[in-house]
């Protein structure tokens, strides 16, 4: 076996993620593009994992946008929503992961006055060693130096570690920093790749 430990992203791997879920039955679709779109929502949220707090970011949106503040509020407020549950199959394979004795752990982007909710959504994150959160460390993924930082405080040989994430931008990230980097499909697909490297678990 070439391989010793497994780090899981969260976000669409372990847990589903949807921003636009918490606005469902109180704004239109359609209206909440448009907000979106106006503040760049893509770039407040990657600030805010990486460490920066909710209220200089809201107080951006209040100067900038006086308009969307309510909104942007209201997802604050409604965060919970935007994760409505485990991605399928990605519980059983963090399971058979540990259950196998292979070191299991989290690396994600998220903000460290949100992550409380991530375990209640999806159990199985409370399974993994640990969990590097990018909003407790300010920095964020694809940023090179977060994979740095994996490997030292885990004590973690890129070479024998693989890492998964949604992202081909992370995934590249990764393997540049020496990690066995595997975007993540699905869970069937991600547990044929790991049982294919020599991990004792069972095949999808």
């Amino acid at each position: 076996m070439t391989v010793d430990a497994v780090v899981f992203d969260l976000g669409n791997v372990l847990v589903r993620w949807d921003p636009y879920l918490p606005f469902v039955g109180r704004m239109d679709r359609a209206e909440v593009e448009a907000m979106f779109d106006e503040i760049d929502f893509p770039t407040i949220n990657h600030g805010l994992d990486a460490g920066r707090p909710w209220a200089e970011a809201r107080a951006e949106v209040f100067r900038r946008y006086p308009h969307r503040v309510d909104a942007f509020d209201f997802y604050r407020e409604h965060f919970a929503d935007s994760i409505p549950g485990p991605v399928d199959g990605s519980a059983r394979l963090v399971r058979d992961l540990v259950g196998a004795g292979i070191r299991t752990l989290g690396l994600t982007n998220w903000s460290a006055e949100t992550f409380h909710h991530a375990e209640p959504a999806a159990p199985a994150i409370g399974l993994l060693e640990d969990v590097l959160v990018s909003g407790e460390v300010g920095v964020a993924k694809p940023d090179r130096r977060i994979f740095r930082l994996l490997a030292n405080r885990f004590q973690l040989d890129p070479g024998r570690t693989v890492f998964t994430d949604d992202s081909a931008p992370n995934v590249a990230a990764a393997a540049a920093e020496g990690y066995v980097a595997v975007l993540f499909t699905d869970a069937d697909d991600l547990r044929t790749d790991l049982v294919r490297r020599g991990l004792p678990i069972p095949a999808a």
